[in-house]
């Protein structure tokens, strides 16, 4: 795994800690699912679904292939090794990608304004200067939009191990490429 995938590992487990108690459990993603609840009030009832449903699987994909002692909770040391594993996490990362990024475009012209974006991702619990990084890097149009395509990319590509000097590095605090 290169070093920045590692970085992007830390953070994701931090983050996937919503409540801060050092361990990821079931309620972390029902507090976090709440959170980006809160901002989408513009998107339709069937992305909102769309995004519970791909948090709660993010948990049951991770309690099956990472919880070994069966406690209900992963720990740091269970979640590093293969969280960006392809294999494994590979159909999650683009369920998410996709409802998240169509969670972001409410009125569906297949645009996310920074607004929406930043507080999706505040949401998420990401740091907003690096928020607005990423945002630079995915290459917004005049009236500062990106496309839908380009954020489900870019969080696909944030989760894959091999990858360096993606736009998703913004988010670890990395220095632009």
């Amino acid at each position: 795994m290169r070093a920045e995938a590692a970085k992007r590992v830390e953070l994701v487990f931090s983050l996937f800690d919503a409540n801060g108690n050092g361990v990821i459990d079931s309620g972390d993603f029902d507090l976090m699912t709440g959170r980006v609840l809160e901002v989408a009030v513009a998107s339709d009832a069937r992305a909102k679904e769309a995004i519970r449903t791909a948090f709660r699987r993010w948990w049951t994909t991770l309690a099956t292939e990472l919880d070994v002692n069966g406690d209900g909770v992963i720990t740091i040391e269970e979640f590093r090794p293969f969280v960006l594993d392809p294999e494994r996490f590979g159909p999650t990362v683009t369920e998410f990608a996709e409802a998240l990024s169509v969670l972001g475009d409410p009125d569906g012209d297949g645009l996310i304004e920074r607004p929406l974006f930043v507080s999706l991702m505040t949401a998420i619990g990401f740091e907003e200067a690096n928020i607005h990084a990423l945002f630079d890097a995915f290459g917004p149009d005049a009236a500062d939009r990106i496309t839908v395509g380009t954020w489900a990319a870019g969080i696909e590509d944030y989760y894959a191990p091999d990858l360096a000097g993606i736009p998703g590095d913004r988010l670890v605090g990395a220095p632009a490429v």
